[in-house]
């Protein structure tokens, strides 16, 4: 590498493409789709509403809407091949590495798999998008022992989720609360997973390849495993009085604390406040305040000790587990989110396509002979 060259550990502060699609604005805690500040789309828009805007770069009208709607109800059916590999899992296997099997197993049964033309792609998404709430919810009925439900195509995407993991059709107040989830999670500037799928799709493999890579990073514990920790540590601190307790001794021994603190927010990360507010009202309707008093609690000396903010694990592991998702689960359903900012992102790095290849500074030694074998 050139001594010209600089190291930015992480590549932080790195700009490694131009996008239409999100901004993360961290100075200032904004996020932006398209155009729109996140606090005008949420609890405006449906999430079908957010795959049109991102994928096609305007806000659909009613016709668009529900062609959109009908088209991602029709590619819900997975191919009988995927259902067998499902069934074939072990029932402990963790949810993230079997949709990222599944996501995997699907580019294995369409036969156009590695048609790189921006039609072709364009279509792959959106059954992605349709798809991927399917392995994940079949996954979980196969590991209760139960029946594989039938997609109903009179659901929309977060309601249709909802039903076949619970086996009933879930209330206007879950279904929406799951839908604003859906918006708030869709995509987020080049984080990490994002980066991955454009990397991998960068070297005009094909989107199955670059989706699975975008899951398999967002299942580490430091992106989108962040909300199954929250929940962990709220069950562990156990109440409300051991709270402060808890933190200090975090404090002391310099534990991180999950879902407290952002790589790029230097202020509130501004789907945070969504979450809190759903979480506040879940918890009084379900009689159980204590999960957010906690967390309000922790977020409170965090950014008093620390001045750092919640983000949107924080709150989000609060408003699943108040919704009686399971705790393995809460990643998945990140990647069922996120799957709308994915695919958007492969599409317009094939759109201007560039293999992204950085380099790296060596650091190890030089000017090494080799000894003979038996004087080593």
């Amino acid at each position: 590498m050139s001594n010209s060259a600089s190291v930015s550990k992480g590549l932080e502060g790195i700009i490694a493409a131009r996008t239409t699609l999100s901004d993360v604005r961290g100075d200032i805690g904004q996020l932006i789709y398209r155009g729109y500040d996140i606090n005008e789309l949420a609890g405006k828009v449906t999430y079908e509403e957010v795959v049109y805007l991102l994928h096609y770069g305007h806000l659909p009208n009613q016709k668009e809407l529900g062609e959109l709607k009908a088209q991602l109800a029709s590619y819900r059916e997975l191919p009988k091949g995927v259902i067998d590999i499902i069934k074939k899992m072990p029932k402990d296997t963790p949810p993230m590495h079997a949709i990222r099997t599944g996501i995997s197993a699907l580019g294995c049964f369409d036969p156009e798999a590695d048609d790189d033309s921006m039609d072709a792609a364009r279509e792959k998404a959106l059954k992605l998008i349709a798809q991927i709430p399917i392995v994940t919810a079949y996954f979980h009925r196969h590991r209760q022992k139960k029946e594989l439900l039938a997609s109903d195509p009179k659901l929309g995407e977060a309601a249709n989720f909802l039903y076949l993991v619970d086996g009933e059709k879930p209330s206007q107040e879950k279904e929406s609360t799951m839908d604003m989830c859906y918006v708030l999670h869709a995509d987020h500037g080049m984080n990490a997973s994002t980066f991955s799928a454009r990397v991998t799709i960068a070297t005009l493999s094909d989107i199955y390849s670059a989706i699975t890579s975008a899951i398999g990073t967002l299942k580490g514990p430091l992106h989108g495993g962040a909300n199954e920790g929250v929940i962990k540590m709220l069950q562990e601190i156990g109440s409300l009085d051991k709270v402060d307790a808890y933190v200090q001794e975090c404090l002391a021994q310099k534990k991180k604390i999950m879902g407290i603190g952002h790589r790029v927010y230097k202020t509130l990360d501004p789907r945070a406040p969504h979450l809190k507010k759903m979480a506040q009202i879940l918890s009084a309707k379900l009689g159980e305040p204590k999960w957010i008093q906690m967390s309000e609690r922790i977020a409170e000396m965090m950014l008093k000790e620390k001045n750092l903010n919640a983000n949107v694990d924080f709150y989000s592991a609060t408003v699943y587990y108040s919704l009686g998702i399971p705790t393995d689960l809460f990643t998945p359903i990140f990647a069922i989110a996120r799957t709308s900012g994915w695919t958007a992102h492969v599409i317009e790095q094939l759109a201007d396509n560039r293999l992204i290849r950085p380099q790296s500074e060596y650091v190890g030694p030089v000017g090494m002979t080799v000894a003979p074998i038996g004087q080593r």
